[in-house]
């Protein structure tokens, strides 16, 4: 078999390993033998109440993002698996200041951070937001929304989770949190319907919320729908230029369309801010491959199999590679 036969082989073997999914639940990185951790509480500076479903970035001292977590129910964080580093942990919302700590994880295994978010100065309102604790928000609607919450992310029970977001939502109608848990819950359902109406209701009481935009964008990817998937990720990215999940869909959409020239841009975006992101070296191999650039390709499949060696699609890649290190060595 020749080179290019080989390499269109690989290429049609490719298209296999594209990822198809999103969740709004944050994973934590792997640990590393060395098992250092940052981990802390976000908190609001008036009244000390727990800020929920909050952003939080890390970032290397010299540049580049490591990580994002969502906080939890009580406002906490963390993120596992560093390496000996300084580090900047940031939270960045509409209607607060950004808040900055730095870390050093050079002289000592784990560290705590308490931070807290203070009303922005620019004499308006701090903006509204579903990652903020409503303290409207009757107790009961908060015990179903944390039951459905647990039966979606901790008992993998798709049918219990969504009947509690639902309860939650027939007590207390605006309950932003849960609204966005449901539309993610029936879309990874496959109620497509249920799950548009739901989520454009979350942007229709909090317009800027930017994981609605990026939902929204994924159920549109999922449908093949890729203007419309292209407005709603867009619009995400404009909120959040530096979100690592926003140019990386933006990369599958139009590596999907088969536009390599946008795609690959957007994908190197995603890995500057994060380069240990496995499933966007991924995408970039895929890129590379169908761009004919088979010594670039090898080395993001590699890499993407440094970084997830038991990942999801790691048998394929291996594959792959195997193949692609064949069709070079032919010259």
């Amino acid at each position: 078999m020749s080179r290019q036969a080989a390499l269109h082989l690989i290429t049609l073997v490719s298209l296999a390993l594209f990822w198809s999914g999103t969740s709004l639940a944050q994973r934590n990185p792997k640990t590393s033998s060395i098992p250092l951790q940052v981990h802390g509480q976000v908190r609001l500076a008036q009244g000390g109440r727990p800020a929920e479903f909050i952003l939080v970035r890390l970032e290397s001292f010299g540049g580049g993002i490591v990580g994002e977590a969502t906080t939890d129910r009580s406002g906490r964080f963390n993120f596992t698996g560093l390496s000996p580093d300084i580090y900047i942990i940031s939270v960045r919302t509409p209607g607060y200041r950004e808040v900055q700590q730095q870390v050093d994880l050079r002289t000592q295994i784990t560290d705590y951070v308490q931070m807290q978010l203070v009303d922005a100065d620019d004499g308006k309102p701090p903006v509204k937001r579903a990652s903020v604790i409503d303290v409207s928000t009757p107790k009961t609607a908060i015990e179903e929304f944390e039951k459905g919450r647990h039966a979606l992310l901790e008992a993998n029970n798709t049918r219990d989770g969504i009947l509690h977001l639902e309860n939650a939502l027939k007590l207390y109608p605006k309950y932003l949190e849960a609204m966005l848990m449901l539309g993610t819950a029936y879309m990874d359902n496959k109620e497509w319907d249920r799950a548009e109406t739901t989520l454009h209701q979350v942007l229709t009481l909090e317009s800027k919320t930017t994981a609605a935009h990026f939902a929204l964008g994924d159920l549109y990817l999922r449908q093949k729908k890729y203007a419309e998937a292209e407005t709603y990720i867009s619009a995400g990215v404009k909120l959040d230029e530096k979100s690592v999940q926003g140019h990386y869909m933006l990369g599958r959409l139009y590596y999907e369309l088969g536009d390599l020239p946008k795609a690959g841009p957007h994908v190197g975006t995603a890995l500057q801010l994060n380069p240990k992101f496995a499933k966007g070296h991924l995408l970039a191999g895929n890129i590379l491959l169908h761009a004919k650039q088979a010594e670039n390709a090898l080395v993001e499949f590699e890499e993407y199999l440094r970084l997830e060696p038991n990942g999801e699609f790691s048998e394929q890649a291996k594959e792959i590679v195997h193949k692609l290190r064949q069709a070079l060595a032919k010259g």
